[in-house]
């Protein structure tokens, strides 16, 4: 794929940020809401299921049904995209998928809430494949890396907030300040879904899908991702993006899930702090995005894949080995958050940046629909197996994510047998 950009050095993340107009704009500068709303919660997402009374096995059964509503939802993302357009369905599923199940969360007795809102949180596909079509179908080719590093420091900005949760929990205890920030995280992500609408207007290609698509049924469209499914097979690209992103997605949604719990549980370390980790890992992140990931150039990122499993892997590796809280304990759990951040934030990156890159403009949602479908019908079965590891052993979830990253790495480090259409 050609570059038009002559400049051989990539404009700084600053002047990205300062030079994003339209849509781009509107859809990184309202991003750091999602880090003063959600990720308050995350910290304690897992042990506030096991406060509540479920188990080990019920917290992996209840992010399998995210992952099947997920797969589902995923199927349905490009037909919807394509129909209602890219906007007006970032506004809809968004609320539908994080403000309903906040106020879920918030009012939660027992395993059935938070199976119904894991259901309905499901949506976020729809969202993830519109936002996405939102923030880069009108952006510059040669920005994309960058703007999507900007998404995971904005992401990370909630880091600086942290503290207030801890403060709640300690005040409050655990259920009762969580219950809190579910409210909280409903008011700010239903501030940011309108101020996105109002500041943002519907892609050119989203205009023109939605024409094409106004006077077709939901079967003919349906029967449409034969041809989509048939571009994708022939692109190793997409193919080599299908996989990474797989990868990634298990280990990071493993990790969400279980982290807390293995930290809480195992290692001992007490609820007040759960939210201090997180935030050193989102400004560990931050840095590293500034320094280093955000001056890789998108057409070499061979070698960026292998060193973000590397250190992916060595987090894991320092995890399951932290003894307990004791000084060098915490000395462990330090290093592993990390070579987390790290690896998590530039696979993270990558993995955003090669199906953008892949991905054929006209084509977009419905590629990025196929992709996540795939991504997600392979992660369903991972929750519940997740679950049982963790029943018979707290590190055992995290034995698994070392398994796929090792995959992860032999994959990337034979890509050589893609065609030069892949960017690694």
């Amino acid at each position: 794929m050609s570059d038009h950009n002559t400049d051989r050095r990539p404009p700084s993340l600053i002047k990205t940020l300062t030079g994003l107009r339209g849509n781009p704009r509107a859809c990184i500068y309202t991003e750091p809401m999602w880090g003063l709303s959600m990720n308050l919660c995350l910290p304690y997402a897992s042990v506030y299921m096991l406060a509540i009374g479920l188990n080990d096995v019920k917290v992996g059964i209840i992010a399998s049904i995210y992952m099947c509503s997920q797969m589902i939802f995923s199927l349905l993302s490009g037909i919807i995209n394509d129909k209602y357009g890219r906007r007006f369905s970032t506004a809809l599923f968004d609320f539908l998928s994080w403000s309903v199940p906040c106020l879920i969360w918030a009012f939660a007795q027992g395993f059935w809430f938070f199976a119904v809102a894991a259901m309905l949180n499901g949506m976020m596909k729809i969202t993830e494949v519109s936002w996405d079509c939102l923030l880069v179908e009108d952006a510059e080719r040669s920005q994309i890396t960058r703007i999507y590093t900007w998404v995971i420091i904005c992401g990370n900005l909630s880091a600086v907030f942290a503290p207030i949760a801890a403060i709640l929990v300690s005040k409050f205890s655990l259920v009762p300040a969580v219950r809190i920030l579910y409210i909280n995280a409903f008011i700010i992500m239903t501030a940011k879904i309108v101020i996105l609408y109002l500041c943002s207007k519907e892609t050119q290609i989203g205009v023109k899908r939605m024409a094409e698509t106004k006077n077709k049924s939901w079967l003919e469209l349906l029967s449409g991702y034969k041809h989509v499914l048939s571009q994708m097979l022939q692109s190793k690209g997409i193919l080599f993006a299908i996989f990474i992103s797989m990868i990634v997605s298990i280990s990071i949604m493993i990790n969400s899930t279980f982290w807390q719990i293995i930290a809480s549980k195992y290692i001992g370390v007490p609820d007040t702090l759960l939210p201090i980790f997180p935030m050193v890992r989102s400004v560990i992140s931050i840095v590293f995005l500034f320094g280093i990931i955000g001056k890789m150039n998108q057409k070499r990122l061979k070698h960026p894949l292998i060193i973000g499993f590397v250190s992916y892997l060595i987090s894991c590796l320092l995890l399951i080995l932290t003894p307990g809280t004791t000084v060098f304990g915490y000395i462990c759990l330090g290093a592993s958050i990390l070579t987390e951040a790290f690896g998590v934030g530039t696979l993270s990156t990558l993995r955003e940046s090669l199906v953008a890159i892949h991905a054929q403009p006209a084509e977009r949602s419905r590629i990025l629909a196929v992709l996540h479908t795939t991504v997600m019908l392979i992660s369903i079965p991972f929750g519940y197996i997740s679950g049982l590891l963790s029943e018979v052993s707290r590190i055992l979830p995290f034995v698994l994510i070392m398994c796929l990253i090792v995959v992860g790495i032999v994959a990337t480090a034979l890509s050589k047998q893609l065609s030069d259409e892949a960017v690694v």
